[in-house]
């Protein structure tokens, strides 16, 4: 049994080893989409951590934020969000200025990248981070965000208050806003 379980483990590093230098060799977009895809999909299994951590995908996550390409945005975030649930990913995520690439994501277009990037931001909340991820301008985006006509931003943005604020700090920047019109500042994702 563990000769098996020994063997399946070589096997998905291999793969998964595979898919990274593919991503790296190749010059095909379309090929490059989907294996940020295919890489993205794997983080979520906690299978895959340890090998993903080995072969730097964190780090290639984190390099798609400023992508001119929307899907490599896109697959990069999801694959963030999925990795960042790991506390030693979230340090280093956190090491990494993550903090700021993820924020930049939160004006994406795209409402896929947008919740991604609100999850990923909830789950690097830590002590040393907590300041920064709810600082006003932070609760005033989600706040505005909690006003979307997508119900799946509208819930992620207030369960991010709900969560990660203090009711001081959303009161705070509520009494801000009053006179502000709702529409300035960070645009609305649109799918």
């Amino acid at each position: 049994m563990w000769k098996k379980r020994s063997t399946d483990e070589s096997d998905r590093f291999e793969y998964l080893q595979t898919l990274v230098t593919e991503f790296q060799d190749t010059d095909s977009e379309e090929a490059k989409e989907q294996v940020l895809a295919n890489l993205a999909n794997f983080a979520y299994d906690p299978k895959n951590l340890k090998h993903l951590k080995d072969l730097q995908v964190t780090d290639l996550f984190l390099d798609m934020l400023t992508e001119e390409n929307d899907n490599f945005v896109e697959f990069g975030m999801g694959g963030l969000c999925n990795l960042s649930m790991d506390p030693e990913c979230r340090d280093y995520i956190l090491q990494s200025s993550g903090i700021r690439l993820v924020t930049n994501c939160l004006s994406n277009r795209r409402e896929e990248t947008v919740l991604s990037a609100i999850t990923t931001l909830m789950n690097l909340v830590a002590p040393s981070s907590r300041s920064e991820i709810t600082s006003a301008a932070m609760v005033q985006c989600m706040l505005r965000f909690s006003l979307s006509e997508s119900p799946r931003l509208r819930n992620l943005a207030t369960v991010f208050l709900q969560d990660c604020c203090t009711h001081k700090e959303v009161a705070e920047v509520e009494q801000q806003m009053q006179g502000q019109q709702t529409a300035v500042g960070i645009p609305l994702p649109k799918d």
